[in-house]
């Protein structure tokens, strides 16, 4: 009882000679107390969309065949080790460098690089470049089960150190479309546009996977062979998408606009899986989980860009809207007979042009827009805007990817052969079988 007794003094003592001490600018500044704390939140949100690369991994092998899931795993592995090191020797300073409007052309292998934020410089480029990776990430669904591995490698290289900065630096690095205020807060055209309309037109010169369209032109489904393991991923992405959307405030502020875009960005995911669900159940007569798990992805995308910029009420129509976009988008691509296994341009290409599109309609420019939405009063303009960015940015990613599998096709094969496809990847490429002691071949 002594012990505690005098415990309970010095701590007293202690505390009252902490409140009686004046905080002196030689010993803190709020400068400095604020810089530290916008730079550890800059830097948790980075740690959580690293995190979604674990969630892109889960949901693309829980989506696959068993015998392709180490294939699949192993470029999202990779991805992100490409990205770090392309955007750390390349893609940074394309992006944020000084330059022109077009590109960036100083601070390559971040020599003289600056930070593009009120925090220090590396833990600004960390933030940048997990949003790097995820793009990358998302083509590897769509081009899944059939695509040579070290194909896939020079693809990540490239898209990581040159086509994602170069489109980057038109939205946040001072570019083109910055100067004619188009929006975009987090990244629905600039990470997930970019990820999805490449993975089309990828999965279109790839052409689709063995078996996928009958002689007669019918559907084959190919089942994915863990949806647990696809649900999980799922609710990875879902808890990581709170790093990549608030954290691109890269500012803890007074804490307002991060409770904004984060109720903002859990409403739209909810409504997406929830009209998602409806949609399929309504079409096919069974609520499919696997179209629900990608409708709550489709309005994570959606809301990516204007969660900063909208009302909880319009972030959930927004989510709505995604929800039906992905059924409808994933049904014409079978029509077309353009073979997306994991869904990736529905998910990502089409909600993330719906995305960036919406801040046309529901945008306020109280909450930081140059002018209001069009269903608040403030006509074509901003919808104008929004249109023209984000089509230039999906006709540029087009003409480049398109042109970087091309050359890839020619050069080393984008394919891998018809007895390791039927085999599976993970066995022609790897030599290992994901689930040791027995293969699946269907």
């Amino acid at each position: 009882m002594n012990f505690l007794k005098n415990r309970r003094v010095l701590l007293s003592s202690a505390f009252g000679l902490f409140i009686m001490s004046p905080i002196t600018a030689e010993s803190i500044s709020m400068v400095d107390l604020k810089m530290g704390l916008d730079t550890v939140w800059v830097l948790l949100a980075a740690f959580l969309v690293f995190f979604m690369q674990a969630g892109f991994g889960m949901v693309e092998a829980g989506f696959i065949r068993a015998k392709n899931s180490t294939n699949i795993l192993t470029k999202n592995f990779l991805d992100f080790c490409m990205a770090s090191i392309g955007f750390f020797v390349f893609g940074y300073a394309i992006m944020f460098g000084t330059g022109n409007d077009f590109i960036g052309m100083s601070g390559f292998f971040m020599i003289g690089a600056e930070s593009g934020a009120d925090v220090p410089l590396f833990a600004f480029w960390l933030f940048q470049a997990a949003f790097c990776g995820a793009a990358a990430t998302i083509v590897a669904g769509g081009m899944a089960e059939r695509m040579k591995f070290k194909a896939y490698l020079v693809y990540s290289f490239l898209i990581s150190a040159f086509i994602y900065p170069i489109v980057g630096h038109w939205v946040w690095g001072g570019g083109w479309l910055s100067a004619l205020n188009f929006a975009d807060f987090a990244g629905s055209a600039v990470v997930h546009t970019t990820g999805g309309v490449a993975a089309l037109i990828g999965t279109i010169i790839l052409k689709p996977r063995t078996g996928k369209y009958r002689p007669d032109g019918s559907i084959k489904m190919i089942s994915g062979h863990n949806i647990p393991l696809a649900s999980l991923g799922v609710f990875i992405l879902w808890f990581g998408w709170f790093g990549f959307n608030p954290g691109s405030t890269l500012s803890v502020g007074d804490g307002t606009l991060i409770s904004l875009v984060a109720i903002n960005t859990n409403l739209a995911a909810a409504a997406g899986g929830i009209m998602a669900m409806i949609m399929v159940w309504s079409i096919s007569g069974k609520p499919d989980l696997s179209m629900a798990l990608n409708g709550a992805l489709a309005g994570l995308v959606a809301v990516t860009a204007p969660c900063a910029f909208i009302s909880p009420w319009s972030a959930i129509v927004i989510g709505s809207v995604g929800g039906i976009l992905v059924v409808l988008a994933s049904l014409l691509l079978d029509k077309l007979k353009i073979d997306d296994p994991v869904g990736a341009f529905p998910v990502h290409g089409v909600n993330g042009i719906w995305g960036t599109l919406s801040i046309g309609l529901f945008g306020r420019e109280a909450l930081g827009l140059s002018s209001e939405g069009l269903f608040f009063g403030g006509g074509f303009k901003m919808l104008g805007v929004q249109s023209l960015g984000v089509f230039s940015i999906a006709a540029f990613v087009l003409a480049a990817m398109g042109l970087i599998f091309i050359i890839i096709d020619k050069t080393i094969g984008l394919r891998a052969s018809q007895e390791e496809e039927y085999l599976g990847l993970d066995i022609g490429e790897h030599g290992l079988e994901s689930y040791s002691g027995f293969q699946i071949i269907e």
